[in-house]
């Protein structure tokens, strides 16, 4: 009987998003939680792993003899060898597109945070500040308008076009940075004017991150870049961690070259108490949610679903190792 593996499913399903029509597939077996060491003795004899951040390297693979498929409990597949995986003839799939609304109104969210500070105000009047107040209304920050305002997004896939749909409702005007992996299509039917990444990062009122994290991407959020930032600019990471040079940011807000922070996501999650942008002045940090609404969560399960079933035929659907497409052709 086909056994499938599922190595971290605790975000996927805490306790509300069943697990049930994965289990029609095949013999299951869900882990909460998984470290690196416990992986090859979990999946040892499994046809069909699932994981989320547990990493599955390449002596992981050399030790998994009975592994037909992986799927990833995600879009982003940094957690898996991809080129182990095709060497071995191994497909990974991943979950495209499945959290677009939640991320989107978590950037606002972020975005919105930062401009009008309701928190902040919330915690005031909720401490008697309003009711000791001798005038009927008092701001313990100045409240940002966005109307006129340029974002600039990094990355133009699913997220950034619905990103830049909400910009424009608020009254701001968008741009996208150039990018091989970015480009319009000639059919796009709605265009952004596209800048080089030093020059959005010189006109843009507001940058959001939305791009993967890849070789040519990490730490791209240099402190060189943070240098071309105008003092007002917000910038936004609900992308991944690595994108930005944490301790160079950190000391970018303490020297006031940017007016604030909000991320959804660091380098190394949970965070060590050493991360410096803990303590930076004016950054927001949510601990990576913007994925995990109960639609977006069954979305992602129900994909992950097909991607089972879709290698469990030879026919993998979502493929990420283009090897191992290769290979297939």
């Amino acid at each position: 009987m086909t056994k499938i593996v599922v190595l971290d499913g605790h975000t996927v399903n805490p306790g509300d998003n069943p697990w049930s029509p994965l289990a029609e597939l095949g013999e299951l077996v869900v882990h909460e939680r998984s470290a690196v060491t416990e992986v090859v003795a979990r999946a040892h004899d499994a046809d069909i792993v699932l994981l989320n951040k547990t990493q599955l390297g390449r002596e992981a693979f050399a030790q998994l003899p009975r592994l037909r498929g992986v799927s990833v409990l995600a879009t982003g597949v940094n957690s898996v060898d991809l080129d182990a995986a095709t060497e071995r003839g191994i497909a990974v799939c991943n979950v495209p597109a499945y959290s677009t609304a939640s991320v989107v109104q978590h950037t606002l969210a972020l975005l919105l945070e930062l401009c009008h500070r309701v928190g902040l105000h919330d915690s005031s009047v909720h401490a008697g500040d309003w009711q000791r107040s001798i005038d009927y209304c008092y701001w313990k920050s100045p409240l940002i308008e966005l109307e006129g305002k340029l974002l600039g997004i990094v990355g133009y896939g699913a997220i950034g076009r619905r990103l830049a749909g909400a910009a424009r409702a608020l009254g701001m005007d968008v741009c996208a940075a150039q990018s091989s992996s970015s480009r319009a299509p000639a059919a796009d039917p709605d265009p952004v004017p596209r800048l080089p990444l030093d020059e959005l990062f010189r006109r843009a009122d507001v940058i959001s991150l939305n791009c993967p994290l890849t070789p040519e991407t990490r730490q791209l959020v240099s402190s060189a870049r943070l240098a071309l930032l105008k003092p007002s600019c917000f910038l936004l990471n609900t992308a991944r961690g690595g994108l930005i040079d944490e301790a160079a940011l950190s000391s970018a807000l303490a020297a006031g070259q940017l007016a604030g922070a909000a991320l959804d996501v660091l380098s190394t999650e949970p965070p060590s108490a050493e991360n410096p942008l803990l303590y930076a002045p004016n950054c927001l940090i949510t601990p990576h949610v913007a994925w995990t609404s109960l639609p977006a969560r069954q979305r992602l399960l129900q994909t992950s679903v097909d991607n089972v079933r879709a290698l469990l035929e030879n026919s993998p659907i979502h493929v990420v190792n283009p090897g191992y497409a290769a290979q297939a052709r």
